[in-house]
């Protein structure tokens, strides 16, 4: 391994011999940079970037110095002391000299590697920048940060858009997708989102993977289809998503070793047309593990533990990696040489060839010549011990000029090819790029490649886009690169129309390897196109012809039929060669059809042109118009690729030699080596003729366009005096206008002031009438809180009067009833003296009777006992009597209290239907008052009848008991006992009632006026008792009203007074009766 150490150097060699990379590690070279004057010490390498061609990168150290390393021409340059050390490097794909770097201030800078000068300087970031993308078109650019992601237009350099998230998210990776306008902004929530450059409206999300270990997504790669995208982060496993379905197509699990993938790249290959299949995987170890995805084997890796690799970079063709070490070095990794092993081709199809018996030989000359051949086999893998499979191929002993003829590069027997072809009909498709390259024999020329491409882009395919429209801008690129470098090789390529047609189906096969793309064509076209422009600018009428006489000798019938038609080969050969039968062939018929060219003579084309022409001999037949002759061979037909091809050998070997295209074309030979050849098989003069009129019709265009500038620039110059003296005067005139305005401004200012004034004075009088209407507001609403004070106040004192008033009525009543309780007692006590005098009454009378004999006063004394006896339970009645008016009037009292207070809810709402309906009441009540009065005076009237009746019953009985007092003796003695009897029973029954109508009294005083009201509501019958009447009884129909019988109890007082005076005078009198009657007859009675 050779070591360069760059160290102040401004430029020089990359290496100092040639490379010999080994197998075992495929280190070319490892580049150094030393401190100045500090040899111990070294600069460290940041970043690297290949370019578009992949033979050149870029590296960033950390002093801010960039280089630029050729690796085809083996040189390195420093093109930049940016003072600053980066953090991202890239290329700028529409002008190849320019290149973006991300600078430690956070900014962006381009430069250019020729000039080395500062093109553009962009900022806006704030945090470093981890990456920078840039679209395929190179018109954009995408550069991200940990905060932010911004999109950059590479033609103005100004921002389009900025994308910002959370702090809590924050951002892994934004970049473009190849081949395509998307862009992919990965998050460190492992959200994925896809995005529409142009829009840059969401076109959808990958779904995060709820199932399996969380990856915390840090490294992406995606393939260069731009169909695949993996995605690693801190774990071994590998999420492989499929971007056109949008789903997880597999997990892919690391060796335990690994614990953390810190970046990915894939490895590209010139034949997997884009859809990569090896994935480098750099682990936290410094190892870079290569892996095949498809199959999930390991493939090489590169690194160790001691020498690790931080980042690296792989160049687009494939060719070369660049690995920036952990110690700050780079390491440049020849690929071809680490997959030396893997790439070799199948095992090929081995046939033995056998010695023949040299004695024979010589006896029987003919017989020498004979060679048989027999098929060899190829031993089956033996394992070993080691589970590896070893093979060993049987080998022909000898070679002979025939098999050094038929070897071909990589191993493989162009005769062992051909076998393989005749045996399957077309080349593994896994290998045919392979095979068509060893069957080319294509040298690789890389400088002769590089000075070519360095002459750009030819004149003559300038506007190839405009003549030969394609969809995709990268073919189309590509396209004019091949066209180009062509053109640059051979000056007829530039004057060839039908160039494109010839070289499209290879472009769109090898559009990811230049190289290679062109030295097929050019191969192609110095072996399979011969004498192809030795008629230029007409088409190859001698080639034209070989073909027409070789479909003359096979079907002379289908010619004669196209003579007759009018039909030339121009027109039915010439569309197939200068096209390559791209037009009427397939994909898969066509890359079959060339698995035989490239396997035969030059002259098979040919042979291929006429085989399409007898196929197809049936529609032709039909054919008569010209024009559908010209559809047919412009348009793809029903036709038997396979039968074609079986004509096409039959046509090889059938074909008379005088007749056989083989006679004219030479054999096949490859491209040299180093230099690619002169290519002059062309009418030099009409070339030149045509290059030197194209030059002198650019000179004219360019004189005329260099004149016709010249005269828009005195046109615009003019145009431009003629504006300035225009705007100086409208420039005048405006600051006239201006001034003008000015004064009128100052006016309306003045005006404005004044009404401002005017109207600030307005508003101080608005804002002391508010003042003064905010005061009186307030005192009149002070006033009127002084009124509702007074208000409850007077409403206090109402209340508190009502209160009063009710409890003087209260005490009223309480009084009135004591009143009338007194009267009672008086009554009573009336009664009682009444009853007295009556006693002293009967004891004169009978002081007077003193001579009445024993029989007589016992029998007065009996009289007496009975007369007590029957006062007693008077008087017992009355007590009853009076008990019962005390409880009957407290329970009047109760009733009016009760009522009273629901009259006085009632008063305010019904006023004057209660004024009506208690002046029907009283007068109802009244009317019953003076019924009851009647009744009273009746009923007094009847009991005093009743007792003057009785007295006169007993003073003749007692005549008759004197008469018979001794017979009536026992009579007596009964009936006075059982009168006993009776009065202590009577007496028993008073007692009864006179406890009953206590505890009913007592509890109508526990109960509530509400309770006694809804008492006294309820109708109680009540046995009349005709000597317990109380004027104070109301009835139960009259139990809600309210009334005052003061008035009808005076009077009824008054009337009883007068009743109870009448009483006494009737008694008296009826007590002088009897001392006036009584003496004779005591006499008689003590005469007997």
């Amino acid at each position: 391994m050779q070591t360069t150490d760059i160290g102040s150097k401004g430029n020089g060699k990359i290496w100092h011999r040639k490379p010999s990379p080994a197998s075992s590690d495929g280190v070319m070279v490892n580049v150094i940079h030393s401190a100045a004057g500090y040899p111990s010490k070294t600069v460290r390498f940041l970043h690297a970037a290949f370019d578009t061609t992949g033979e050149a990168f870029l590296a960033g150290d950390h002093h801010g110095n960039v280089y630029t390393f050729d690796l085809n021409r083996n040189r390195f340059n420093l093109v930049q002391k940016t003072g600053q050390a980066c953090t991202a490097l890239a290329f700028n794909l529409r002008r190849k000299t320019e290149y973006l770097v991300a600078l430690a201030d956070y900014s962006i800078k381009c430069f250019d590697t020729d000039t080395k000068e500062l093109v553009s300087w962009m900022r806006g970031h704030e945090s470093a920048v981890s990456s920078v993308s840039v679209h395929g078109s190179g018109r954009y650019a995408i550069t991200t940060s940990t905060d932010t992601a911004q999109l950059w237009d590479l033609d103005t350099f100004q921002r389009k858009r900025k994308l910002n998230v959370r702090q809590s998210v924050g951002i892994q990776k934004v970049f473009f997708l190849p081949l395509s306008n998307i862009i992919l902004s990965c998050f460190k929530d492992d959200s994925i989102f896809a995005w529409e450059s142009d829009t840059l409206h969401c076109k959808y999300q990958l779904p995060v993977p709820e199932e399996g270990p969380k990856l915390h997504y840090k490294a992406f790669a995606v393939t260069q289809d731009g169909r695949v995208l993996v995605a690693g982060g801190k774990s071994n496993y590998l999420h492989l998503w499929c971007l056109d379905t949008r789903q997880l197509l597999r997990i892919i699990q690391m060796p335990p070793k690994v614990r953390t993938v810190r970046s990915m790249v894939f490895l590209p290959d010139s034949f997997d047309g884009g859809s990569s299949q090896v994935l480098g995987v750099l682990s936290q170890d410094g190892i870079l593990r290569f892996i095949n995805i498809q199959t999930c084997k390991l493939i090489f890796d590169i690194g160790s533990h001691d020498d690790g690799i931080g980042s690296a970079v792989i160049a687009p063709n494939g060719h070369y990696i660049v690995a920036v070490m952990e110690n700050g070095s780079l390491n440049i990794y020849n690929v071809q040489s680490l997959t030396q092993d893997v790439n070799k081709p199948p095992p090929p199809l081995v046939k033995v060839i056998t010695d023949f018996d040299r004695s024979k030989a010589s006896r029987d000359p003919v017989s020498g010549l004979k060679m048989k051949v027999a098929s060899g086999r190829v031993e089956r893998p033996v394992k070993t011990r080691d589970s590896k499979a070893q093979t060993r191929i049987l080998r022909p002993p000898a070679d002979t000029l025939e098999d050094k003829e038929n070897e071909l590069p990589e191993g493989l027997n162009k005769k062992r090819l051909q076998a393989l072809l005749k045996g399957f009909g077309e080349y593994p498709a896994k290998y045919r790029m392979f095979i068509w390259r060893s069957l080319l024999r294509l040298p690789e020329n890389h400088a002769a490649f590089s000075s070519l491409t360095d002459k750009g882009t030819h004149s003559a395919f300038v506007r190839l886009h405009e003549v030969y429209p394609i969809k995709s801008t990268k073919l189309q690129r590509v396209l004019q690169r091949i066209l180009s470098l062509l053109a640059h090789w051979s000056a007829i390529f530039g004057e060839v129309r039908y160039l494109p047609l010839v070289a499209f189906p290879f472009v769109k096969l090898f559009q990811n390897n230049q190289m290679i793309c062109f030295e097929v064509i050019a191969t192609v076209i110095m072996n399979w196109c011969q004498h192809w422009f030795e008629y230029f600018p007409n088409p190859p009428l001698n080639v034209l012809s070989m073909a027409e006489n070789v479909l003359a000798h096979h079907d002379k019938e289908l010619l004669q039929h196209l003579v007759n038609c009018g039909v030339t080969s121009q027109l039915y050969a010439w569309p197939l060669l200068e096209t390559l039968f791209s037009e009427v062939l397939t994909r898969e018929e066509w890359l079959k059809l060339f698995d035989n060219v490239f396997s035969n003579h030059p002259s098979f084309l040919l042979m291929a042109v006429v085989s399409y022409v007898i196929c197809s001999r049936a529609p032709l037949i039909h054919c008569t118009l010209k024009d559908d002759f010209e559809y047919f061979f412009h348009h793809r037909n029903n036709l038997d690729i396979n039968a074609m091809i079986k004509e096409t050998y039959r046509l090889m070997d059938s074909t008379p030699t005088d007749l056989h295209p083989q006679r004219m074309l030479s054999d096949f030979e490859p491209l040299t080596r180093g230099q690619y050849p002169v290519f002059n098989k062309y009418p030099t003069f009409i070339v030149e003729y045509q290059s030197q009129e194209r030059e002198r019709i650019r000179q004219q265009e360019l004189e005329y366009l260099r004149e016709r500038q010249i005269a828009h620039e005195l046109e615009s110059e003019a145009v431009k005096r003629k504006a300035g003296d225009e705007a100086w005067y409208k420039q005048q005139e405006l600051l006239q206008e201006a001034e003008e305005q000015r004064r009128k401004i100052l006016l309306e200012e003045e005006n404005k002031l004044m009404a401002q004034r005017v109207r600030l004075a307005a508003m101080k009088r608005e804002v002391k009438v508010k003042e003064l209407h905010v005061l009186d507001a307030s005192r009149r609403r002070f006033l009127k809180y002084q009124q509702d004070q007074k208000k409850m106040e007077l409403r206090r004192l109402d209340d508190e009067i009502d209160r009063k008033r009710s409890l003087r009525e209260q005490e009223t009543g309480t009084a009135v009833q004591d009143i009338e309780i007194r009267q009672l007692e008086l009554e009573a006590q009336r009664r009682m003296f009444e009853q007295q005098l009556a006693k002293e009454q009967e004891r004169v009378t009978q002081e007077v009777k003193g001579q009445v004999d024993a029989c007589r006063r016992k029998a007065e004394i009996e009289d007496h006992m009975l007369y007590k006896l029957i006062e007693t339970d008077a008087y017992h009645d009355i007590g009853a009597k009076t008990k019962m008016e005390e409880a009957l009037a407290e329970a009047d009292q109760l009733c009016t209290d009760t009522d009273w207070q629901v009259e006085m809810i009632s008063r305010q709402q019904q006023a004057d239907t209660d004024r009506e309906r208690d002046h029907q009441v009283l007068a109802r009540l009244s009317r019953g008052t003076r019924a009851k009065e009647g009744q009273i005076l009746n009923l007094m009237k009847e009991v005093e009848g009743k007792r003057w009746e009785d007295v006169v019953e007993r003073r003749a009985q007692l005549e008759e008991e004197k008469q018979s007092s001794v017979l009536a003796e026992a009579r007596r003695r009964q009936f006075l006992a059982e009168e006993m009897a009776q009065a202590m029973q009577h007496e028993e029954n008073l007692n009864r009632s006179q406890g009953e109508s206590f505890e009913r009294l007592r509890d109508l005083r526990v109960r509530s006026p509400n309770s006694a009201r809804r008492l006294l509501t309820e109708p109680v019958a009540v046995e009349p008792k005709p000597r317990n009447i109380c004027l104070n009884d109301k009835s139960s129909d009259d139990s809600s009203s309210h009334f005052s019988l003061d008035r009808g109890r005076s009077d009824l007082e008054t009337k009883e007074r007068e009743l109870m005076m009448d009483v006494r005078e009737l008694r008296q009198k009826l007590a002088a009766r009897a001392r006036s009657t009584v003496p004779p007859a005591y006499s008689s009675s003590t005469q007997n």
